[in-house]
Formats: C-alpha cells, sequence, structure tokens
C-alpha cells in the first residue's frame, strides 16, 4: 500500500497577539521548497504482534489530525510530512473534529513558545520533547543553529516513524542536532547527561502525546525536569485530565505543579483561539490542560556548580588565613 506525504505550500496568517505568548505567524512552518510535489512511501507502520500497539494508534490519531490541519485553506500550521505516517480516515464525526481543533489550538501554541524560547543568541538551545514518537517539530519547525533537541518517547514508534521521515527526505535544520531518548530507558536521566544535556544551560521542556498511565507517571517527568533543569527554564504542553484532580481543578493544579517547584498558568485553549483569529468557538478541551510552568529551583547541575565554588572560596579563605599565621 502507497500513502503520500502532502507537501503543502503555507497560506499567511494574522495572529493577535496574547498576554501569555507571543505569536509568529511564520513561526510553525518550514518553507516548503517542493511546492506541491507528492512524495510516496511503501506503509509498514504496523506490525502484526506489536506489544505497543496502543502507542502506534495513539500516535497515529495524532499524526492524522496534523494531516487534516495542513490541508485547511487556513491551517493553524502546516506538518508536510504527517501523511507519510497513515492515510488519514477522511469522515470526521463532530466529536472527532472537536478533538482536532483542540489539538491543533494547542500544538500552535507550543510550536510558538518553543520558536519563541530559543530565538536569539541567549535563546534556550537544548529542546527536549515527551512525545508519542511521531512528533515532527524537530524536522519542520525552523529551529536556530546550534540547538540540539531531545526526543522522548517509545522506541518502536519512533523508529518506525524515522524511517518513513528518512523515506521522504526529511531532514532537521542544518547545524541542528536531534537526539532520540528511549521511553524504556532505565535511566532516562543519564541518557540525556549522557547525550550532552547540560543543567546549567537553558532549555525547554515540551509535553505533548507522551504516553503516561496516571498522574504518578507524570510526577516522574516533573521530578526529571526538576533534576535537569535549570533555574528559570519553562516546561509547557497539555497535561490529561485525570478524575484525581479535585475541583476547583486549577488551583489543584497549582498546588500539584508548586510542590514539586513549577509555577503553573493554565492557558485557555478559547484564548489561543481568540489571539489567533479563529472564528470557531472553541470550549475547554474536555480531556487535557493547555499549560506553560516555570520551574523555580536550581537543577542538580547548578547545585553542584554552587558547591564546589563554595568549596573553592574556603579552601581559599583557608590558605589566606594560613599565610598570616
Amino acid at each position: 500500500m502507497e500513502i503520500k506525504c502532502f507537501l503543502v505550500p503555507t497560506p499567511t496568517l494574522l495572529p493577535r497577539q496574547s498576554q501569555f505568548w507571543e505569536s509568529r505567524t511564520n513561526s510553525s512552518r518550514r518553507n516548503n521548497k517542493n511546492g506541491g510535489l507528492k512524495v510516496t512511501a511503501k506503509s509498514n507502520i504496523h506490525e502484526d504482534g506489536d506489544h505497543h500497539h496502543s502507542f502506534f494508534q495513539s500516535a497515529l490519531s495524532r499524526a492524522s489530525f496534523r494531516f487534516h490541519e495542513s490541508l485547511r485553506p487556513e491551517p493553524l500550521f502546516i506538518d508536510p510530512y504527517a501523511g507519510c505516517f497513515e492515510p488519514p480516515n477522511l469522515e470526521l464525526d463532530e466529536s472527532t473534529k472537536q478533538k482536532l481543533h483542540h489539538y491543533c489550538i494547542g500544538t500552535r501554541f507550543i510550536d510558538d513558545q518553543l520558536l519563541s524560547v530559543t530565538k536569539g543568541v541567549d535563546g534556550a538551545k537544548q529542546v527536549v520533547l515527551f512525545t508519542d514518537g511521531m512528533d515532527t517539530r524537530a524536522y519542520r519547525l525552523n529551529w536556530p543553529s546550534s540547538t540540539v533537541i531531545y526526543d522522548v518517547s517509545p522506541q518502536a514508534v519512533f523508529k518506525k516513524a524515522s524511517e518513513k521521515l528518512q523515506d521522504v527526505g526529511a531532514k532537521i535544520p542544518r547545524s541542528c542536532l536531534l537526539v532520540h531518548v528511549p521511553l524504556e530507558s532505565s535511566d532516562m536521566q543519564q541518557v540525556l547527561r549522557d547525550n550532552g544535556f547540560d543543567g546549567c544551560r537553558p532549555s525547554i521542556w515540551v509535553f505533548q502525546g507522551f504516553p503516561v498511565a496516571n498522574l504518578a507517571s507524570f510526577k516522574d517527568v516533573l521530578l526529571m525536569v526538576g533534576s535537569l533543569g535549570m533555574k528559570g527554564c519553562l516546561l509547557l504542553g497539555e497535561l490529561p485530565i485525570e478524575v484525581g484532580m479535585k475541583p476547583p481543578v486549577e488551583k489543584w493544579v497549582d498546588e500539584f505543579f508548586m510542590g514539586y517547584g513549577f509555577r503553573v498558568r493554565i492557558i485557555g485553549y478559547d484564548n489561543v483561539a481568540t489571539n489567533l483569529g479563529q472564528q470557531h468557538v472553541v470550549q475547554e478541551d474536555p480531556n487535557y490542560l493547555l499549560f506553560v510552568a516555570e520551574h523555580l529551583r536550581f537543577s542538580d547541575d547548578q547545585m553542584e556548580n554552587w558547591r564546589r565554588e563554595f568549596q573553592r572560596v574556603q579552601e581559599d579563605g583557608d590558605e589566606e588565613g594560613f599565610e598570616e599565621l
């Protein structure tokens, strides 16, 4: 079976500004040098007996959403590679359309935040994406030079997705680097460190589509970001709403994040849609919360540097005192 990856020309959007974020009309789209060229590739994304079938299905659903969005007359973003993973179901019921719209609004918001935080000489050049394995941001966004993108996702899904992307010639921007960190790693923090992640340099972390079973699993993510991310770094994305979240939900989420050293803001999907000039009325997503959290504590690397500096100052002081005697 052949599936087509549509490379859709980029239209012009006129988004407005939000008090929380700076919208950038062309930030979430890469220039399409191939015009309307259709690239075909053999579909082998599914394998019989795959133990991660649910991971594949979830990732394919999101890829299908991005494909549909890219074909709209005035899309929120362009994903020229989403169609390479799976032929999308063109029949969408109203419930699925609403899920698609929420997901695409969240995706555009995250795209704009990423490119805003990474731009400039002092921008965060370490980007950690907790994804479903089919996230194409490493290929479709205009990353600044020297950006290192870490994709934390299921190994099997990422491997198949990478094969499809390679088939259609997808490439990350020059002088940037993509590193995969398998979800199945026994110590993801150490894998990040081994691949050059530096807790004393700015970073930004994104959580969208990453398979977590419950809030306890998300706590592990917060612990990881808290240990590796330097003070002031951002963690943003879409948090699954759980029964364990007690009303009022925003207050509960605020206390939950603060317990791990993060100050969080819940971002309304309707507010984002309004600032993007969307006419369609968007209610809040009953399944996800769109959020931005700032890390308020020092990373382990920062604390270690402080400890070493403090020890050096003490030793220098001791030596000076000894000379005076």
